[in-house]
């Protein structure tokens, strides 16, 4: 059945109402009509069953069931990305919420090539969340992973609470991963940090371990950013998530 995302504030009294750009894709581009059914979800792990009342700028439809969305992993794991040049920050985004991670941070470090004015980095972290919200709607995911406004990794690495596994990855050296991972037999919470292009700066890694995250290492290849966050977040996946 086709999938759709709305926010949990479009469904109002047993009805639905689509926003502009999921009314145009029902409409235009999926031909989809009155008496159709999909499901919507709501990004914070409900599905509908809707049936399809009218289409057109603002589809809207009658919620003939509500169930709950698939189970979310039991590894909530936040991805903190230095932010690559080009479009390598989408695809990240992409594989990072279809691999289950609960938030990504990206974040503005030494190395990072782009540098932008404080609005425009906001258009770039609406934009990613859209990429987020259809990737989690192409995986038949029910939750959207937040993607947070850019900031200096210095301040993505400040959390409210100190996560079960928190690892910052440097080609410089550090813990291989395996032992890094075995001190932990179940973590519920996992912080992960990857830097741009060029990795991170050595300062950057001492600020890292300074607030208690482990250096490690992901092995004798050095991966592009693109690859080493999205093969981290599978590899715990499978080891303490969903993916096992």
């Amino acid at each position: 059945m086709r999938r759709f995302t709305l926010p949990p504030e479009r469904v109002v009294d047993g009805r639905v109402t689509f926003d502009a750009a999921e009314s145009r894709h029902l409409t235009r581009v999926l031909r989809l009509g009155p008496g159709d059914t999909v499901v919507a979800t709501d990004g914070a792990g409900r599905d509908y069953t809707v049936r399809l009342d009218s289409v057109g700028e603002a589809a809207s439809g009658t919620v003939l069931a509500v169930e709950r969305g698939a189970p979310e992993s039991p590894l909530a794991i936040t991805l903190v990305q230095g932010i690559p040049k080009g479009d390598k920050m989408e695809a990240i985004v992409r594989a990072a919420t279809e691999l289950g991670v609960a938030r990504v941070r990206p974040a503005l470090c030494e190395r990072t090539i782009v540098r932008l004015e404080p609005g425009r980095w906001r258009d770039r972290a609406r934009r990613w969340q859209r990429v987020a919200r259809e990737a989690a709607k192409q995986c038949g995911r029910a939750v959207i992973p937040e993607v947070e406004a850019p900031r200096p990794l210095a301040e993505c690495l400040v959390t409210d609470g100190p996560a079960d596994i928190a690892l910052c990855f440097w080609e410089g050296g550090g813990v291989p991963l395996h032992e890094a991972l075995a001190t932990t037999p179940a973590p519920r919470t996992a912080l992960l940090v990857v830097g741009p292009e060029g990795g991170l700066a050595p300062a950057e890694v001492e600020a890292a371990r300074a607030r208690g995250l482990t250096i490690a290492s992901l092995g004798p290849r050095i991966l592009r950013t693109e690859t080493a966050g999205p093969a981290v977040v599978a590899i715990l996946q499978s080891r303490f998530g969903d993916l096992r």
